[in-house]
């Protein structure tokens, strides 16, 4: 490399950024051929007919009052929508969006870190390191993950903005950083610890606070000073709180302590602790869920654990002087806080994304620690640059082999078996895919053992409902969606399995029932699809067929299926509306190209005009 490219801190910056970026789109590029996965891509993407307008006003106002998916995350619902405006239902694009953000997030903690401290070496070190870890691949690869990409953007932007701030501060500066966390709470709640690690970079690197090794560049305040600063910020974070508390109740997402006692809550929070710093360190056996383990954690897990956590605050406190060991500690800690599980949210014990951001206080306390040792060894830069390359080598190489398991549904699920125990939900996941394979009865087995693992899954009995459904074992499946029903308050799980309870009824000849179970189903979500369909058939079983015509055409624009489209060529036709019947059919043919009944309605419908 030329001699002159470091020529100017500037322009050496400017081509470690590059490097990032190049380093992270090679590594990740595979993802762009992955397709969607079924693990919340169609709630958030695939299925959603709000993120399907694009950018549009209406768009707009649905991102910033709904509480979809138990989160208010309205930034991340326009990025959605803007995605889908661009790309449509390819996914590439989609990929590539979420990768070009966590390239970005990249490059955003190394400017922080340099400016923040000074030291280029370790600051690229820890920015590599975020870029090529394979526990991050989670973050990236899932699309509806999205949240934590943009979320992680502003959250790094608010503090290289509160460094720029920190050197002279002045209320004019103030709003900068201020609007940047607002920003990513928009786009996901976890970043409510930002005024806590603010705090921490006062203490270091930043010197703001009184006591501190002093900074010429920063002034320095006292605690209280500092506290009272961040006020605006801790209210911000408080009223975050409250509405993602409400919107989990309201989507089912928290689960009470009767499942999971305040004591059996503490054991996973210090067994999940101790796993993230092991999968940082040798990262294996990463899976998209990771089971809760309720109370069968052994006694030798979490004493192992508590003794790790322990070791490690113990050396802390003992080399207290190299205060980047505190900050890089407590940022561990402190930013899992939210998702370690002292509120059990969902059904994970922890989970690859969560530690997108806690990880880097880790990486910090190794990095600084390792050019420490180095300095004092009198290592010279061609060494410490070789082990630096082997560490992330050893590490692109099991982040290359990690994105190859998000390659299809199938492949990400049964690798997830392989590497749990007892994972109810990778089972209810690996049969969703290989239904989507049309290998329904390989299906079944996988939804059967998820119920045996667990028998209050919800998902699980509503996917046996509707395999028995579609085999015809109506009484059966019955019995099975009012299994689901009664397990969930997951308004999207619920107005799925309503639907296909009315389908049901509908089929044994019980109309008022299917009527009732169809009116459930759109009160809970007016966008499921499927009960539109239902709904035009028991219409036009009425001869009410101008009804069923407006039901079959708002299932089609909802969701276009060839049997939707069929259906709705035979009401139109039968009310002499040929021309509008024969695009319903065309429509079908585009869909289903080997549909005969389409294609005969089609050759005898144009064969009379």
């Amino acid at each position: 490399m030329p001699a002159g490219v470091f020529s100017s801190p500037e322009k050496r910056n400017v081509v470690l950024c590059l490097l990032l970026v190049v380093a992270t789109l090679a590594l990740y590029n595979p993802v762009n051929r992955h397709p969607f996965v079924n693990y919340d891509d169609d709630r958030y993407v695939t299925e959603n007919p709000h993120v399907h307008n694009g950018l549009t006003w209406d768009t707009f106002t649905w991102a910033l009052t709904a509480t979809e998916q138990g989160n208010w995350h309205p930034l991340t619902w326009m990025s959605h929508a803007l995605d889908w405006q661009l790309f449509h239902q390819n996914p590439t694009g989609h990929h590539f969006t979420s990768l070009l953000i966590h390239s970005t997030n990249a490059v955003l903690l190394f400017l922080f870190l340099i400016y923040a401290t000074g030291r280029v070496g370790s600051s690229f070190f820890v920015a590599a390191i975020f870029a090529l870890h394979p526990i991050n691949v989670e973050s990236v690869a899932w699309i509806a993950e999205r949240k934590n990409v943009l979320s992680t953007f502003f959250f790094l932007a608010a503090l290289l903005a509160y460094c720029w701030y920190a050197k002279r501060p002045d209320w004019r500066r103030y709003p900068a950083f201020a609007a940047l966390f607002v920003l990513g709470l928009m786009s996901k709640p976890m970043v409510i610890t930002l005024p806590f690690v603010l705090l921490l970079l006062d203490y270091w690197p930043l010197g703001r606070m009184q006591g501190s090794p002093a900074n010429g560049e920063v002034p320095q305040l006292s605690l209280s000073r500092l506290l009272f600063e961040k006020l605006p910020l801790l209210v911000l974070s408080a009223a975050s709180a409250v509405v993602t508390m409400k919107a989990q109740q309201a989507g089912g997402a928290v689960r009470s302590t009767a499942q999971f006692s305040l004591a059996v809550r503490l054991e996973n929070a210090v067994v999940a602790y101790a796993t993230y710093l092991w999968k940082m360190i040798w990262p294996s056996h990463l899976a998209p869920l990771y089971p809760h383990p309720g109370d069968s954690l052994a006694v030798w897990q979490i004493v192992i654990s508590a003794l790790v956590l322990l070791a490690v605050t113990a050396a802390v406190v003992r080399f207290r002087s190299r205060r980047y060991l505190l900050t890089g500690w407590l940022w561990f800690l402190g930013t899992l806080i939210p998702v370690i599980g002292l509120v059990q949210v969902g059904d994970q014990a922890m989970a690859d994304r969560y530690a997108y951001i806690p990880l880097i206080g880790i990486v910090v306390m190794i990095a600084w620690a390792a050019a420490e040792l180095a300095d004092s060894l009198q290592i010279g830069f061609g060494a410490r640059a070789i082990a630096a390359a082997c560490v992330l080598l050893a590490l692109s190489f099991a982040t290359h082999r990690q994105l190859g398991y998000w390659s299809s549904s199938y492949d990400l699920w049964e690798h997830a078996l392989a590497v749990t125990d007892k994972n109810f939900i990778a089972q209810d996941n690996l049969g969703g895919a290989l239904l989507l394979l049309g290998k329904a009865d390989e299906a079944y087995p996988h939804f059967q053992t998820a119920a045996d693992i667990n028998p209050k899954d919800p998902m699980s009995h509503a996917n046996l409902g509707a395999y028995l459904q579609e085999h015809g074992r109506l009484p059966e499946a019955i019995e099975q969606h009012n299994r689901a029903i009664s397990l969930t308050s997951d308004a999207g799980l619920l107005a799925s399995t309503y639907a296909n309870l009315g389908t049901a009824y509908r089929k044994l000849g019980e109309d008022e029932k299917a009527r009732e179970s169809y009116d459930q189903a759109l009160r809970l979500n007016p966008n499921q699809s499927n009960a539109y369909l239902g709904l035009g058939q028991l219409l036009e079983k009425q001869n009410r067929v101008d009804e069923a015509i407006t039901n079959y055409s708002r299932a089609v624009e909802l969701r276009p299926t060839d049997t939707g489209f069929l259906l709705l060529g035979h009401a139109l036709e039968s009310t002499g509306r040929r021309s509008e019947a024969l695009a319903a059919y065309e429509s079908a043919l585009q869909l289903s190209p080997d549909m005969p009944e389409a294609q005969h309605a089609v050759d005898a419908l144009s064969g009379r005009r």
